[in-house]
């Protein structure tokens, strides 16, 4: 069975399995990428095919050229969305790219506010979960992540109360325990102003503008399940790769 990358031009080919191989972890950041001469010689391609191959890393963030070393590999600084992460858990069990770790920074009941009222379907002031969590990776921080869930959830899943990683992080427990699949989302990205509460822990100034990615996710019964809300820490991109027909 091929890898899906068959139809690429060589060069794009070779670096899309490179790429493949630094997500998995089987080369970790800090590891020298193939070489030129390596890729040739396994590839059978020419020295111009091979040396695009490591430009288009670097292009994509997935390499980076250190005087003396060569080209080693590195992880992009970048977002991992919620629905990246949906798909990572079900692909893989786990929802953490490579070298990526999560400090859950409380969970808790608390009153809905407005935005958040409106979009699990409830009235403002409503007890709803809350969990807060801030991504990190060996660049630092990428993102402060909150996530609500209506409130009657904490009975059949009182852990979604305590202040620690979900061995299925919310999604998969949330199915799990209640039957609930997540099966549409909606992402929304916008300019926020980051509020107090966040701006110490990203390390900015409050009311700096932040790039945010919200979603919002329904389940068979078209009844919402979360409503989540992450701002990017600075220097941080949003991207998605896409498959074409």
């Amino acid at each position: 069975m091929g890898d899906g990358f068959e139809g690429l031009a060589p060069y794009r080919r070779i670096a899309a399995q490179i790429r493949a191989r630094i997500e998995s972890g089987e080369i970790q950041p800090g590891d020298r990428v193939p070489s030129v001469r390596t890729i040739m010689r396994e590839e059978g391609v020419s020295t111009a095919t091979a040396t695009r191959v490591a430009a288009v890393l670097r292009a994509e963030g997935y390499a980076t050229s250190v005087p003396g070393i060569g080209t080693i590999a590195v992880l992009p600084k970048k977002l991992t969305t919620g629905p990246d992460r949906l798909q990572m858990l079900r692909a893989t069990g786990s929802g953490y790219r490579p070298g990526e770790r999560v400090e859950i920074l409380g969970a808790d009941l608390v009153p809905a506010p407005e935005e958040v009222a409106d979009a699990l379907g409830v009235e403002a002031e409503t007890p709803v979960i809350r969990r807060r969590r801030m991504y990190q990776d060996d660049a630092g921080a990428v993102a402060l992540s909150t996530s609500w869930l209506p409130g009657e959830l904490a009975e059949a899943i009182p852990e979604l109360l305590a202040a620690e990683p979900l061995p299925s992080m919310t999604f998969g427990l949330v199915e799990e325990r209640t039957g609930r699949r997540a099966v549409r989302r909606r992402d929304v990205i916008s300019i926020r102003p980051v509020p107090v509460d966040a701006a110490e822990l990203l390390g900015v100034e409050e009311g700096t503008p932040a790039l945010t990615m919200t979603n919002h996710y329904w389940d068979q019964y078209e009844e919402t399940t979360e409503y989540a809300v992450d701002f990017l820490a600075p220097g941080r991109d949003l991207s998605a790769d896409h498959d074409l027909d």
